[in-house]
Formats: C-alpha cells, structure tokens, sequence
C-alpha cells in the first residue's frame, strides 16, 4: 500500500516529535496585557496634557505678541513726532501763538496719545540710563570716557528702546562709560586673564 500511497502523491506519514509547550496561565495573560494597556492609557494622556499645555502656551504667544510686527512699525512714527518736538526751541514753544501755538499742542497731544495706545497693548520702553549695559536690551553706538561711574554703566540713551511683554522690539541705543571704576564682580569674573 505504500506504493499506491507513494503513486497517488501522498507522503508516508512520519512521527514529528511533539515538543511541550509550557502552558500559559490565562490569569497571567491577562494580568499582563492588563498592564501593557494601562501604561498605552497613561502614556496617551500624558501626551494629550503635553499638548493641551503647549497649545495654551502658543495660543498665549500668539496674543501677547501679534501685535509686535504692528508696534515696530508704530514706533518709527511716534520716533518721528519726538524728532519733530526736538526741533522746536523751548522759547518758541512758550511765546507761540495762534496756528503755531495749534500745531505745537496738536503735535505733543498725537505722541502722547501714541505712546498711551503702545502701552495699552503692552509696548514698554526699556529702562537704559544708569543701568549696568545687557546686550540683548541695549544697542551700544560709542563708549564715553566717565570716571565717574562704573565701567559698562549707560550714560546716555541716544534712542529710546521698547519691549512687548519680555520680547524686545528695539533695542535702546545708548552710550556706554569707559575707564571708569569697575563695576561689583558677577560671579566668574574674578579670575585673573592676565596669565
């Protein structure tokens, strides 16, 4: 028979060793993928509170600082009613008359009116004079010789800076004292560069 088997197409059947398979508590299965699930559970909202967080962060941003484009803008002209303040002498502002007296009152009444409309959206100007230099709020233009004050301290704003919020949106261009006495040590600044 095993030849008819064989001429049919049929293979001998053959032993194949049975191997044991340990057999898998289901209460342990289950426990198992119980956890595995939970920690998918708690890593999905941690993830979703990460994102709430930085959507709200964003949005934030974005409302506090929309403006700034609008406000650099804003800060050329209010520049430009300053500058033409400037040019008008202290004694023909106090002898003016008429359509002079008009203007000069219409001009300083436009910059205060601006200047209150930038700070109403969060436009600050940045404190310069007599503070210690900080790159990333002041602009230095040159350096004056002032024994007098400390080394790195601003003593004359050229151009007044602004922020939004903790943004700059101009730097403050300012003056700088030289060779005067040094200012109080920041931590590290002891060490001795002279070697």
């Amino acid at each position: 028979m095993s030849d008819e088997n064989a001429a049919q197409g049929e293979t001998p059947e053959t032993e194949v060793p049975v191997t044991e398979t340990p057999e898998v508590d289901p209460v342990e299965a289950l426990l198992a993928e119980n956890a595995e699930l939970k920690d998918r559970v708690l890593r999905t909202a941690a993830e979703m509170e990460n994102l709430r967080k930085r959507t709200e962060r964003d949005v934030s941003d974005t409302r506090s600082y929309a403006i700034a484009g609008f406000a650099r803008d804003m800060l050329s002209a209010t520049d430009a009613l300053s500058r033409a303040l400037l040019v008008i002498p202290e004694e023909t502002r106090t002898t003016a008359e008429g359509t002079l007296k008009s203007l000069i009152e219409g001009l300083e009444l436009a910059e205060r009116e601006m200047q209150r409309l930038l700070a109403k959206h969060g436009v600050k100007p940045i404190e310069a004079a007599g503070q210690k230099f900080d790159p990333h709020k002041h602009q230095a233009m040159f350096e004056v010789p002032n024994p007098n004050v400390p080394e790195g301290t601003v003593v004359q704003v050229v151009q007044e800076g602004f922020a939004i919020g903790e943004r700059v949106l101009r730097p403050a261009m300012v003056g700088v004292a030289k060779g005067g006495a040094a200012a109080a040590p920041d931590a590290g600044e002891g060490v001795d560069k002279s070697a």
